[in-house]
């Protein structure tokens, strides 16, 4: 008995100090890869200054939609990056934001971000350009319907949308000549930048009838507009000549010259230059005339026209009498007394009868002219006052000459008289300034256009034959 309970303490013992074995532990749980996330962004077209909605979508692996998640919206500006805010998606996984539209399509690009989580991996949508619906553009074109010839008007150009938003940008300003030697297109002549208020002034000077149309340059938000067409008629700057309907008018026709320059009369007296100078010589000067090229002077001169408009002449007189003939022309631009042309004598070439350049078809262009070394108009063989440079023949067709074998260059004018052109008495207000600027009116009814310089030459004498230099000089 007692040796089974000894055995059965050793028993007890031995379970007690025995190892028990121990349950297996469980193996570690390999971490999940965050599920992929992807984010779609949309955009509403609208106009420039409007809000346009953009909808993120946050979607899982799924697709499941990611509710509650925080998303970074961004906006590019200036070519770069810039934050736009932040929204969180509903329930449905979307959220809509609102962001005022640019009037540059580039700065209406737009992208959303989701930074991710422990579940849910980071995203970016990719980058979309928010839509742009362009406004009507309109632009007028506003300013004066004439403009006295030499002055300057002011254009006033306004650009706005339909709806009435200023527009600033460029615009294109255009004219079209009127007249058929001028022309019929449209030329651009400048560009114009309109302010933040959408306006511009333009100051112009044109010295025909024109016509005016401003054209908007199309941008991302606007559309090109373009102005009705501005009409402007160039006016006299002096009344045109009224002449008597039964009047004759001249048997050559002269080309226009062209408009004055510089202010008022803007006489410019110079040394013959060499074109001028070949153009004289075999014509208006040639061998044996008792006055070179050293003794003459170029004068170039404003004038009224008979159409009422500045004009620029030229005649070629002596050293002595240029000033003179300068004070005379000056006057007479002053009391806007008209002058049909001025043209040297040189452009109607060379006359075998006259042994210089061709008088009779100047007359009969009612030109003016000074210096011309030739014999008297139908008395051949005498040397005309002309040749030594100190006579002036003034609006000839007007003022006709009464030669050995009849009046030159029309009858009709003779019997007849303008307060402004034609003269029959030394009390009319052109022989009047003439006469005060040092001349002579030397034939009186005789010889009406002719008047000279005093101090020289004023009659005719016996001319020697006239030796023609071809295109050189033989001063």
């Amino acid at each position: 008995m007692r040796h089974l309970s000894r055995m059965a303490s050793l028993c007890l013992l031995a379970a007690l100090v025995s190892p028990v074995p121990l349950a297996s532990a469980e193996e570690p749980e390999t971490p999940q890869d965050p599920a992929p996330t992807t984010l779609a962004l949309n955009a509403t077209k609208t106009y420039a200054g409007r809000e346009t909605t953009l909808t993120v979508t946050a979607l899982s692996g799924a697709p499941e939609p990611l509710s509650q998640v925080s998303v970074r919206i961004e906006r590019r500006v200036d070519g770069s990056w810039r934050p736009a805010g932040e929204a969180v998606t509903g329930e449905d996984g979307t959220v809509e934001v609102e962001r005022t539209m640019s009037r540059s399509a580039d700065d209406n690009r737009f992208r959303a971000s989701y930074d991710g989580d422990e579940t849910h991996a980071p995203s970016t949508s990719g980058a979309v350009v928010a839509a742009l619906a362009r406004r009507e553009g309109v632009v007028r074109l506003r300013g004066p319907a004439d403009v006295v010839d030499g002055r300057r008007i002011t254009l006033r150009v306004t650009s706005r949308t339909r709806s009435g938003e200023p527009v600033t940008g460029d615009a294109r300003v255009l004219r079209r000549l009127d007249g058929r030697r001028t022309g019929t297109s449209w030329r651009e002549v400048r560009t114009v930048s309109t302010g933040g208020k959408g306006k511009a002034r333009i100051r112009v000077r044109p010295r025909v009838d024109t016509r005016w149309r401003v054209v908007g340059l199309a941008q991302d938000w606007v559309t090109r507009g373009r102005s009705d067409v501005l009409r402007v008629d160039n006016l006299p700057p002096v009344a045109p000549v009224r002449l008597p309907p039964a009047a004759p008018k001249p048997r050559v026709h002269l080309p226009t010259q062209r408009r004055g320059t510089g202010r008022g009369a803007h006489p410019v007296v110079t040394r013959i230059p060499d074109g001028v100078w070949g153009s004289m010589t075999g014509r208006s000067w040639h061998a044996g005339c008792p006055v070179g090229r050293a003794g003459l002077r170029l004068l170039r001169i404003n004038y009224w026209g008979y159409d009422g408009y500045r004009h620029r002449g030229e005649l070629v007189a002596a050293v002595g009498a240029m000033p003179a003939m300068r004070n005379a022309l000056v006057g007479l631009f002053k009391a806007e007394l008209p002058i049909r042309s001025m043209y040297r004598v040189d452009r109607f070439g060379w006359s075998a009868r006259l042994q210089g350049a061709d008088d009779y078809r100047s007359m009969a262009a009612g030109n003016t002219s000074a210096f011309n070394c030739r014999q008297v108009v139908n008395r051949p063989g005498v040397r005309s006052p002309h040749s030594y440079g100190r006579s002036l023949d003034l609006n000839t067709w007007e003022n006709p000459y009464r030669s050995p074998t009849g009046l030159v260059p029309n009858t009709w004018w003779q019997s007849h008289s303008h307060p402004r052109v034609a003269w029959r008495s030394r009390e009319h207000r052109v022989v009047q300034i003439l006469t005060r600027a040092g001349f002579r009116w030397t034939y009186g009814n005789g010889d009406t256009q002719h008047f000279d310089v005093g101090g020289g030459h004023g009659r005719a004498i016996a001319a020697p034959p006239a030796r023609r230099c071809g295109g050189a000089a033989c001063d």
